[in-house]
């Protein structure tokens, strides 16, 4: 299944049925007087966050939800039948935008959530409603409201307690697949990541979901690269597992670099919790991983070391990750107020 993170779509909600101008007309009732229906409501356009899904793809083939209009009232006092709604069945973690692309209009976060996108029109009042004492014999009804058009976006944050952050061939994808059940793409070029990847990885006998997105470059905030597109989907992350390549001349600038980024994306995404890894450390000898986590550690503070081809340092590094994970979620939950920062 292909992947797609953000989509545009045309609704509209259904228009009320218009009034019914109706006389009673029976044997041997001369004057029946007024039983016009009033119309059917329309149709409103809904969007619930269901499970199974991970991604908007159906969304680019079908781009319009049109609610059905309210049929129009009858005689008898008939009223008309409702139109049918319309629902968009979108991934948990789904953002409704409008259609500047800034104003959040909804944050589906939950399985079963729902929210009402467009509100059908009410239905027209039949003559019945016009019937005074002065006017016994209405000749006049109400037209439906019409309905509500809007264009929309829809874009999807992936819901994930940790996600992996790092510069292209980091080892971000060798790290899932060593850990999770997830098989991502690896190879030995830059991008081999083209879309996120979710594993679920356990320690412990606890689980948490891990989020590999591709990896970023110096100026991705600004569009360069691929990786800019998807750093929404670490927003939602408890933790951030920060990979630095141990290969690398300059592990001090590639941390850097990815900070940078962080910060130019704006948000909170930047104050989010990190856990530092220099990784590749089988391809080092002693000296060599030695001079570079501490040229790590002048930098980013405390650095764990770690391998995820010789799965070295890997379950120390999700035990670090799973008590922050922990700790994270018990804040939201206000159960604490302040955590101490993590330390390895």
């Amino acid at each position: 299944m292909k992947f797609l993170d953000l989509a545009k779509v045309e609704i509209r909600s259904g228009s009320g049925g218009k009034g019914c101008i109706s006389f009673r007309r029976e044997k041997f009732i001369e004057y029946g007087g007024p039983d016009g229906g009033d119309g059917g409501r329309g149709g409103d356009v809904w969007a619930v966050a269901v499970d199974g899904l991970n991604t908007l793809i159906d969304f680019r083939y079908q781009q319009h939800f049109f609610a059905k209009d309210g049929r129009p009232g009858e005689g008898r006092q008939k009223t008309g039948p409702s139109g049918d709604d319309v629902v968009l069945r979108v991934p948990v973690g789904t953002e409704i935008l409008d259609e500047d692309e800034e104003t959040v209009i909804a944050d589906l976060t939950q399985e079963g959530e729902r929210v009402l996108l467009a509100k059908g029109g009410n239905g027209g009042f039949g003559n019945l409603h016009f019937k005074t004492s002065t006017n016994q014999a209405p000749r006049r009804s109400n037209p439906g409201q019409p309905g509500v058009e809007r264009t929309l976006w829809l874009r999807l944050k992936l819901i994930a307690d940790a996600g992996l952050l790092g510069l292209p061939n980091a080892g971000k994808s060798t790290f899932l697949a060593a850990t999770s059940n997830a098989r991502p793409k690896i190879a030995d070029y830059p991008f081999t990541t083209l879309h996120p990847n979710l594993g679920v990885v356990g320690i412990d006998d606890r689980e948490f979901v891990v989020a590999d997105i591709p990896g970023l470059i110096e100026g991705a905030h600004e569009g360069r690269g691929i990786g800019d597109r998807f750093l929404g989907h670490v927003e939602r992350c408890a933790v951030l597992l920060h990979l630095v390549d141990g290969t690398s001349e300059d592990v001090a600038g590639d941390w850097e670099t990815i900070i940078g980024e962080l910060e130019a994306y704006g948000g909170a995404l930047a104050e989010k919790p990190r856990v530092t890894a220099l990784n590749k450390v089988d391809a080092l000898d002693d000296e060599t991983r030695a001079e570079r986590r501490a040229a790590l550690e002048d930098v980013a503070g405390p650095v764990m070391e770690m391998s995820g081809v010789s799965r070295e340092g890997v379950a120390e590094v999700l035990r670090a990750l799973r008590v922050v994970i922990e700790r994270q979620r018990r804040v939201e939950a206000d159960i604490v107020e302040d955590p101490a920062p993590w330390r390895p």
